[in-house]
């Protein structure tokens, strides 16, 4: 489709899938938010939302219950977008944050901060993002050999998530009874007590780092078909690579910081987008709007198909991530690629 000057492709079905995609975590949302104790109809909490609800439907909607549901949706949203960028840069379906260790190196910071420090939780917050920066630091210079490709970024990666996943085990040994309860509770990955302060940093990041990310998405597509084809076609290569991984590692570590490691969320989603989009390219508008409604079902799930039993969220998430991991190697050695 062609406007004045500017040319849009429009693929009607990866359209038609962001849209739907939209309308799932909109309506898990709402249903999220009357969900509790104090258990609010949908139709009261629209209301609520549009300023029309009781001084008490106001104050569990928009101070207890509307932050958490936000930051179920900017954490997903960000993993997402964070997994999708990694997958394409490696050019495999592997190359997420939870494998290449960038999650673990997030829960190292934070770690630090709670075992050695009893810091508070905005300082834990600093340590994940400090973390995470640092791991993601350490597996670009050592993936880097005239530049950084697939498999390598990889296996780097594992090797990574290997040391810092031990570095974590060695930590949680060297703290007291009750900061290794905090830390265990943290690295689980959890919605449970977010408000406001974990929702306006995230969302300020991610209305820089979207955009940014998303006017690099014609050349990531152009880098798929190979770093030779790029250059011929007048793509800055490196330059490219590097500002969207800079993007992926802090959307994760952000993530992280905000709700704890929620595995698999990263991994799955974009995944996920690209079988129903069918669409080539690395997705991203669609595996961001993937990460957000697997988040927000996933933690409306771990609160109501448990009875009373309500489980946080990266445990949801990790058992319904493990089984996709264990279906994708599957694949994957099926097709020989692995």
């Amino acid at each position: 489709m062609r406007t004045g000057g500017l040319s849009v492709r429009l693929d009607v079905r990866a359209l038609t899938v962001v849209v739907l995609l939209l309308a799932t975590a909109l309506t898990a949302s709402v249903l999220l938010i009357g969900t509790g104790d104090a258990s609010i109809p949908a139709t009261d909490v629209l209301r609520t939302l549009a300023g029309d609800g009781s001084r008490y439907q106001e104050f569990v909607v928009n101070e207890l219950r509307l932050p958490r549901v936000l930051v179920g949706l900017l954490v997903g949203a960000s993993l997402g977008l964070g997994g999708a960028l990694f997958q394409s840069v490696s050019r495999n379906p592997l190359g997420s944050p939870d494998v290449l260790g960038l999650s673990q190196g997030s829960t190292a910071g934070a770690l630090v901060v709670i075992v050695l420090m009893s810091g508070s939780a905005t300082e834990v917050t600093v340590g994940a993002l400090i973390g995470g920066l640092a791991t993601g630091l350490t597996i670009y210079l050592l993936a880097w050999k005239r530049g950084v490709h697939g498999y390598r970024l990889v296996l780097v990666g594992i090797g990574v998530s290997a040391i810092v996943t031990a570095v974590n085990g060695y930590l949680l040994t060297k703290a007291d009874l009750v900061d290794a309860a905090r830390a265990v509770v943290w690295m689980t990955g959890s919605l449970n007590g977010r408000d406001w302060e974990q929702v306006w940093p995230l969302l300020a990041l991610c209305a820089v780092l979207v955009p940014l990310v998303l006017a690099n998405a014609r050349a990531l597509r152009t880098m798929e078909m190979g770093d030779d084809v790029s250059y011929a076609l007048g793509v800055r290569v490196e330059r490219v690579r590097m500002l969207v991984m800079v993007a992926a590692v802090l959307l994760t570590a952000a993530a992280t910081a905000a709700a704890g490691p929620v595995g698999f969320v990263a991994l799955t989603a974009p995944q996920l987008a690209r079988r129903l989009t069918r669409s080539p390219g690395p997705n991203l508008v669609p595996s961001l709007c993937m990460g957000a409604t697997l988040l927000v079902t996933a933690d409306w799930a771990a609160q109501r198909a448990f009875g009373a039993d309500q489980l946080p969220v990266g445990v949801v998430t990790g058992v319904l991530g493990g089984v996709y991991l264990i279906w994708l190697l599957v694949t994957e050695r099926r097709a020989g690629r692995i």
